[in-house]
């Protein structure tokens, strides 16, 4: 079975999540050394604009980075279901696509990446669809009894060549209207570059009072406006800055080139942990507390010490009292340098296990029919 066809389905939900995910998995499938055949349907072709450029949304059919990506709506006529077909996020296949589907189809309903217990017992367990067919649950996860993380092949040797080049930082940094005296500044050390990309709850202007406090003159780029109220903390010590959406490679950059990265949601948890660099992830706040049992179970399979530990929970927790001493506490000289030991040893863990799309075509290999 060297040749593979793969359907991927995938509507797009407010934060971006859903695509982000389905658009790293559709590339790194097509790219080397897989090279599978991929079409991806995506139901909102505007939106997904947004993180790839390059996108034109009045087309039916496209080919970028070797996918073929079409629009997607549950009236139109679909073409014979591939070999593999991916169900990303429970997005219920169109009823007619769905109806094609044979039990020679290995069909996979991708599901969201928690590193809890449970997911090791539910990942790659089959549920069993009408007529006989089967669709399978597929994790991603941080141990190698699920999924694994989405990694591009070759991903820690291009992150240290682009960073040992600082004139890939620098174009960057251009392209995202930052002054040439704030680059100098990054370059030479003398100013912290930040990342943040948060949810609406989290406690910004108790990071923000944090870093007036601090000892370091600090940038902080954000892709999401800064309020008034935040404005007004702006000045030579701590630059504010908005940039606007840019594409996953070049958000990718602008983790590797950060001191310290606040992400969210799934796809920024997974390219933080990449960047090798200290993080802070905030998880999509759900009912009865459940996003604080799923980032508690991420930081149980981590190596970080319990204060930063402390800090990620109460950025998660939304509490605007307890975060500034405990974030100043951690910025400290013996802690700084323990926590980005530590950030780069996790990096350096999860490198040594099998990538989502090497666990994903060896459960293809194992599960599709004999022809």
């Amino acid at each position: 079975m060297s040749v593979l066809h793969f359907d991927i389905f995938c509507r797009v939900v407010d934060n971006y999540g859903d695509i982000g995910v389905c658009w790293r998995l559709a590339r790194q499938l097509a790219a080397p050394p897989h090279q599978k055949n991929v079409r991806l349907w995506v139901d909102d072709l505007h939106s997904f604009k947004r993180l790839e450029p390059r996108l034109q949304t009045e087309l039916n059919e496209q080919h970028i980075d070797g996918v073929t990506v079409h629009p997607w709506n549950d009236a139109q006529s679909f073409p014979p279901p591939a070999e593999v077909v991916i169900e990303a996020f429970a997005c219920e296949l169109p009823d007619t696509y769905k109806a094609a589907i044979t039990d020679k189809t290995v069909w996979l309903n991708l599901e969201y990446l928690s590193a809890e217990d449970w997911v090791e017992d539910c990942h790659a367990q089959p549920s069993p669809q009408q007529q006989g067919k089967r669709k399978y649950f597929f994790f991603p996860g941080f141990t190698e009894r699920t999924g694994g993380l989405l990694r591009e092949e070759n991903l820690k040797q291009q992150r240290l060549s682009w960073q040992q080049d600082q004139s890939n930082a620098q174009a960057l940094w251009s392209k995202i209207g930052l002054s040439e005296r704030t680059q100098i500044e990054l370059m030479h050390g003398q100013r912290r570059q930040i990342l943040l990309f948060s949810y609406p709850s989290a406690p910004v202007m108790a990071l923000l009072q944090a870093l007036q406090q601090g000892n370091h003159d600090t940038l902080v780029l954000s892709p999401t406006p800064f309020t008034p109220e935040q404005q007004v903390l702006s000045n030579d010590h701590l630059q504010l800055h908005h940039f606007n959406f840019v594409s996953q490679q070049e958000f990718d950059h602008l983790l590797w080139s950060s001191d310290l990265n606040f992400v969210r949601g799934e796809d920024s948890l997974v390219r933080a942990l990449w960047a090798a660099k200290p993080f802070i992830w905030q998880p999509y706040e759900q009912e009865e507390g459940l996003h604080t049992k799923k980032l508690q179970a991420l930081l149980d399979r981590s190596p970080m010490n319990q204060a930063v530990q402390t800090l990620m929970l109460t950025w998660s927790n939304c509490d605007s009292q307890q975060f500034t001493d405990q974030y100043l506490s951690c910025m400290q000289a013996p802690m700084w340098h323990r926590w980005r030991e530590e950030a780069l040893q996790w990096h350096n863990t999860l490198l040594q296990q099998k990538d989502l799309c090497t666990h994903l075509l060896e459960f293809c290999t194992k599960h599709q029919p004999t022809q």
